[in-house]
C-alpha cells in the first residue's frame, strides 16, 4: 500500500532529524536543553503517530520492528507529558534511534531527487 510507503518515509525521516538534532550533544547537555529536548520528543511523536497509521499487514511482514513499543513511546509522550522522564528519551536517541534507522532503511526506497534529506 503507498500509504505504508509514505508513513516510513515519515518515520525515517523524522528519526533521522533526531540523529541530527542530537550530533555532538552529549547527555548533560540533551538534560540541560529544553529545547533539543522538546525537538527531539516532536520527533518522536511524529515517529509513533506513523506508525499508528501503518496497515496490519505491512506490521506483520515487518515484525522486526518493535512497532508497540515506538506506538508506546509516542503515546507517552502525547498524553503523559507532565511526566516525561528525560532519561528515557535519552535511551531511545542513543539506542532505539539507530537501530530503527538501520531496520527502516532499507525498507524505504531511496529519493533520487537531488534535495534528497539525508
Amino acid at each position: 500500500m503507498w500509504r505504508d510507503d509514505a508513513y516510513m518515509l515519515d518515520m525515517l525521516l523524522a528519526a533521522r532529524k533526531v540523529r541530527n538534532y542530537t550530533r555532538n550533544v552529549n547527555w548533560e547537555r540533551f538534560r540541560d536543553d529544553d529545547l533539543i529536548q522538546n525537538a527531539v520528543m516532536h520527533k518522536i511523536q511524529i515517529i509513533g503517530e506513523a506508525a499508528l497509521k501503518i496497515s496490519r499487514q505491512y506490521k506483520d511482514a515487518h515484525s522486526e520492528i518493535p512497532w508497540q513499543m515506538i506506538i508506546g513511546m509516542r503515546n507517552r509522550l502525547v498524553h503523559e507529558y507532565f511526566d516525561i522522564i528525560p532519561d528515557r528519551v535519552w535511551d531511545v536517541v542513543e539506542k532505539d534511534i539507530p537501530e530503527l534507522i538501520r531496520l527502516i532503511e532499507p525498507l524505504v526506497p531511496p529519493d533520487e531527487s537531488p534535495t534528497a534529506e539525508k
